[in-house]
């Protein structure tokens, strides 16, 4: 999971930028970056850390032009440490290209591979991201004629990296001297919505993960863009679309709404926050229909995703609701940390618990999932310690018992407490004295009662239904002995993207 953004604007695009990416920061925390365009010039600056502790007054002013593009890293494919694996990408080949990502490639060592003996092109970094700017421009090569570009061939190229690219991927990228491009792949499975902004000069054009950012920039939401379709808008702000797969359907990533997007966002037609508080319903319907003998006193959320499920819940049962812990804000969140010991390290830094509203009480906390098991455990025992009588602990979404390879970090089932055990025994593990999961069938209803026109889901991670089809229990073993071999590279052995021509704004 990542943040994306690009903006075809009138004045300078750099504080739209900036700012954009504030309203994405939650999206990914590792990394960022902005790239403007000035004619056929790109100024660049990324780095690792925080949006807020990246950028400087100095970069900012060096980031001019009305055009540009930025993304906030959580990674997934490559390293976590890598600073040459923060986006936006560069290849200088044809035309000159940047590109920001959201998702995973499932065949990027195939595509690798064919990149280096069929298409000739060198990819210097582990990102699959890298591999997906490669296959665009060799694809826009093959789709030019006479060195000139037009939205015809921006399209055709589209779909040749349809053909070729196979798994979850939101894309904005600009082409120097052109314009702003944006495709998504033909399952739909990540977000990506765009806007307008009237301006005296012209329309402005924003396009971003999520419909937060457009909110905040004062942009008005016109739609998502469709799976498998591309939006190309030019240097003078003039708007091309076109439908560039050949089979396409509607599969948005369920766990967007369950925890990776912000409550604020509209993504498909579906408002988060809605979804969230459908999802307490369902709860609580399971809690009356299946467990009468739980004694719960309070129920308390744990911040953030899951307020509004367990406010409605709370409601829905008559039961009185209570926040419990508080949250420090300058703490990330914990579930996008890569390494398993600074997330354990983080929970306690960032909740505590307030002993008034435990002490001798028969707690039901909500949280929104439980994926790793390690934040579940620390709050439950933050909770005993707090002088809980019993602690019920409720999952606003179903058991993660498989690998997200569509750009989540879930990658290994060992890693998720889920797997290959029951109910009764993850709610020892993580010592709760009794534990609820919602029903997938549940889930998906409280998503899609929302907007009926979205009836498909991508869930993997519940059900180990993979709906791109090409992932195998051999591709999944090899992602487990990547991970476990530690085959991601550290800062000091990984590679550099070489400053092909670019100028960068520091």
């Amino acid at each position: 999971m990542c943040g994306i953004l690009g903006i075809v604007a009138k004045s300078p695009a750099n504080q739209l930028l900036y700012d954009g990416l504030l309203m994405l920061q939650h999206r990914g925390q590792d990394a960022s970056g902005i790239v403007t365009a000035q004619g056929n010039t790109f100024h660049m600056h990324k780095g690792l850390g925080l949006v807020r502790d990246v950028f400087r007054t100095r970069n900012m002013r060096a980031l001019s032009g009305n055009i540009g593009i930025g993304h906030v890293r959580y990674p997934t494919a490559g390293s976590a440490n890598s600073p040459a694996e923060a986006q936006p990408f560069y290849v200088n080949s044809p035309f000159g290209i940047v590109l920001s990502h959201n998702g995973n490639l499932t065949n990027a060592e195939q595509l690798n591979q064919e990149l280096f003996k069929t298409d000739l092109r060198h990819v210097n970094t582990n990102s699959d991201s890298e591999v997906l700017l490669n296959v665009l421009a060799h694809e826009l090569q093959e789709s030019t004629r006479n060195c000139q570009l037009d939205p015809a061939a921006i399209f055709a190229a589209v779909a040749g990296v349809h053909k070729r690219c196979k798994g979850a991927y939101a894309v904005i990228a600009m082409i120097a001297g052109y314009g702003l491009l944006a495709f998504r792949d033909p399952y739909g499975i990540r977000p990506l919505v765009f806007g307008t902004a009237e301006n005296e000069l012209g329309d402005e054009y924003l396009i971003a993960s999520e419909s937060v950012a457009l909110d905040t920039l004062g942009f008005k939401l016109i739609r998502d863009v469709a799976p498998g379709e591309a939006i190309f808008i030019d240097e003078d702000g003039n708007f091309y679309n076109k439908q560039c797969a050949t089979q396409f359907s509607l599969n948005p990533c369920i766990f967007e709404y369950v925890y990776l997007a912000r409550p604020d966002s509209v993504m498909d037609g579906i408002s988060v926050y809605e979804t969230r508080l459908n999802m307490g319903e369902q709860l609580a319907e399971k809690i009356k229909k299946t467990m009468h003998h739980l004694d719960i006193d309070v129920v308390i959320p744990i911040p953030d995703s899951s307020r509004p499920s367990a406010l409605q819940l709370a409601n829905h049962l008559g039961i009185e609701f209570r926040e419990g812990f508080i949250k420090n804000r300058y703490v990330g969140r914990t579930f996008i940390m890569p390494g398993q010991q600074q997330r354990r390290k983080s929970v306690r830094q960032k909740l505590n618990a307030m002993n008034i509203e435990f002490r001798g009480k028969n707690v039901l906390l909500i949280d929104d999932s439980i994926v790793r098991g390690t934040t579940s455990r620390e709050i439950v025992q933050m909770a005993r310690d707090a002088g809980a009588n019993k602690i019920f602990f409720a999952s606003a979404a179903p058991p993660v018992r498989y690998p997200n390879v569509y750009g989540i970090d879930m990658p290994t089932r060992q890693e998720l407490i889920a797997t290959d055990r029951t109910a009764e025994e993850i709610c020892e593990e993580i010592g709760a004295d009794y534990l609820i999961f919602q029903d997938l069938e549940a889930l998906t209803h409280a998503v899609s009662k929302v907007s009926p026109v979205v009836q498909n889901f991508e869930t993997s991670c519940f059900n180990g239904v993979y709906i791109t089809g090409d992932v195998t229990h051999e591709y999944l073993k090899t992602l487990e002995l990547q991970r476990n071999s530690n085959q991601r590279l550290s800062l000091a052995q990984s590679k550099t993207q070489l400053d092909l021509s670019l100028v960068f704004s520091d």
